[in-house]
């Protein structure tokens, strides 16, 4: 990855998205974003799991502040943002199931990301870590970014709900670049027989091709980096999994290089009247 690479004009905003619950899709977030700002790189992680969010446990944190106080007189996106890593490793938390959250309509989606925008343009990279599933906030919301990155397992049951999600968001919303992440793989082949799987599924009966990102290996170290409430990329960088990670961070950064010219002259979320042309 190209380390001197700084605009901040070009912000990549990345939907980490998943059909079912429990395929490690909030981890992988973490991790990936930790992959990228150590190679240089300015990003921030935003928790948008309004009805389970979970990152600040995962980081051993307890946020006085989160998205739900964004919606109150005098409270500016830089009062709610904490730091991960000094030098532009950053979250921004949100609440677990608070109504207001739970039940956004676009006004109040779009009122949020533009009171956050010039927050967002100081990264090189936002990504956004959605609820699982195919609710009407997770959909309208995973729209806006530029890259739905959706995380399956092997496990029929999550390539069925992951299906689902790639289905709901290419009818209604016109979602069309899907990239697929495998996780809790035993080996190589069997991420790209699953990812096989879903991009059959994908072209006969949805006429898109999805990209394949990779897969990630069941690695022991992984729960032991939960339990510890630190990042598997600091925890243990070394490990197949975190070695794994890496590899995709690579692909997410040669994509905002492809994209290039777009990042920087078009918006950092996609709003509603790019949605429907």
């Amino acid at each position: 990855m190209n380390t001197t690479e700084k605009n901040p004009n070009a912000t990549l905003s990345v939907s980490i998205l998943s059909g079912k619950g429990g395929v490690g899709k909030t981890n992988l977030a973490l991790n990936l974003g930790f992959a990228l700002f150590r190679a240089g790189h300015r990003l921030l992680v935003m928790d948008f799991d309004v009805g389970l969010a979970n990152i600040d446990v995962l980081l051993g944190l307890s946020p006085e502040k989160n998205l739900q106080d964004l919606f109150r007189p005098g409270v500016v996106a830089e009062d709610v943002v904490l730091s991960i890593e000094a030098g532009g490793f950053d979250f921004l938390p949100a609440a677990s199931g608070v109504p207001e959250l739970l039940e956004m309509d676009e006004d109040m989606r779009e009122a949020l990301f533009s009171k956050l925008n010039d927050v967002f343009s100081r990264y090189d990279y936002l990504f956004l870590d959605h609820g699982a599933g195919i609710s009407p906030n997770v959909l309208s919301a995973a729209s806006m970014s530029r890259m739905p990155v959706l995380v399956v397992t092997p496990e029929p049951t999550s390539l069925t709900d992951g299906y689902a999600v790639i289905k709901v968001l290419s009818a209604q919303y016109k979602v069309r670049n899907f990239h697929i992440l495998v996780n809790q793989v035993a080996s190589p082949r069997e991420a790209e027989t699953t990812f096989e799987r879903l991009a059959s599924a994908c072209e006969r009966f949805l006429r898109l091709s999805p990209s394949f990102l990779g897969g990630v290996h069941t690695d022991p170290a992984v729960p032991e980096a939960v339990r510890r409430q630190i990042p598997l990329m600091k925890f243990a960088p070394k490990c197949r999994a975190a070695q794994d990670i890496l590899n995709i961070a690579v692909k997410i950064h040669r994509h905002r290089q492809k994209l290039g010219q777009k990042l920087k002259t078009g918006p950092i979320l996609k709003n509603l009247l790019e949605r429907a042309s």
